[in-house]
């Protein structure tokens, strides 16, 4: 089989690392400088810190610089001012630019030309118009779960993880990430479940480990998060029961 790249996009503690973990076996280049795994990834996060860092850089100009103050406190709530390696938890409107000057591109292409690249970093979402005119024809894997669930797993890991101390990110505002980044994504995937085919491989089956979910569903959303869940959910002809995924 002919192996094709990969993207792998979807918000942070959507399934993403084990949809990565499941393909490393596979011969693709991952990173240069793998993030190690830890108590909130066992097995693994499978993101590189270049790859992190670029597209961190992409968002950074778009994100709010200062906490808001008056009316937009009162209709916004309060936002957290992310700093480096934190972006993955920016929210940002739909179809806002993400400017690429030409060293950024440079960073990119050097990243890309390492083939065939299996590459994942939630903040893809946003990003990955920078990244198009250098991945080719990969094919780009969106994982989701459950928007509660979701947004429960990032309050832990951004009170758990050094890098994310400060960010003071709350239920709400995990909301918010979740439903900005697949407003993005489901601009630019289509539908398509046949992953082995596409990619030209053979995924590792026994990577998943059911005892790794320690996840449950609990708070309410909002009822348009969860519309955008049930459309990404008909994308992916998938029955609401176990982490899915929408190929492109």
């Amino acid at each position: 089989m002919n192996q094709r790249n990969c993207l792998i996009l979807g918000s942070g503690r959507s399934g993403t690392s084990m949809a990565a973990g499941i393909l490393a076996r596979a011969g693709y280049f991952m990173g240069a400088e793998l993030w190690p795994a830890d108590i909130g990834n066992p097995k693994g996060y499978f993101e590189d810190r270049e790859v992190n860092k670029i597209n961190d850089e992409l968002i950074a100009p778009a994100a709010p610089k200062t906490p808001p103050h008056g009316l937009r406190k009162l209709l916004l709530g309060d936002i957290p001012i992310l700093g480096n390696y934190q972006h993955w938890v920016a929210v940002l409107r739909p179809g806002v630019s993400i400017s690429c000057p030409p060293a950024m591109s440079r960073r990119i292409a050097a990243v890309a030309a390492r083939q065939p690249f299996c590459l994942k970093d939630p903040r893809f979402s946003y990003t990955l118009s920078a990244w198009r005119p250098f991945i080719g024809d990969a094919l780009l894997l969106c994982v989701f779960r459950d928007p509660a669930v979701t947004a429960a797993s990032i309050v832990r890991e951004c009170k758990r993880a050094d890098h994310m101390k400060g960010t003071e990110v709350d239920q709400r505002w995990a909301l918010k990430v979740w439903g900005a980044m697949y407003r993005f994504i489901l601009e630019v995937h289509g539908a398509d479940a046949e992953l082995e085919r596409r990619l030209g491989i053979r995924i590792d089956r026994e990577f998943a480990a059911a005892e790794l979910n320690r996840s449950r569903p609990g708070a309410a959303v909002p009822r348009r998060t969860l519309r955008l869940y049930e459309r990404l959910c008909a994308l992916a002809r998938y029955d609401t029961a176990r982490p899915a995924a929408i190929t492109a």
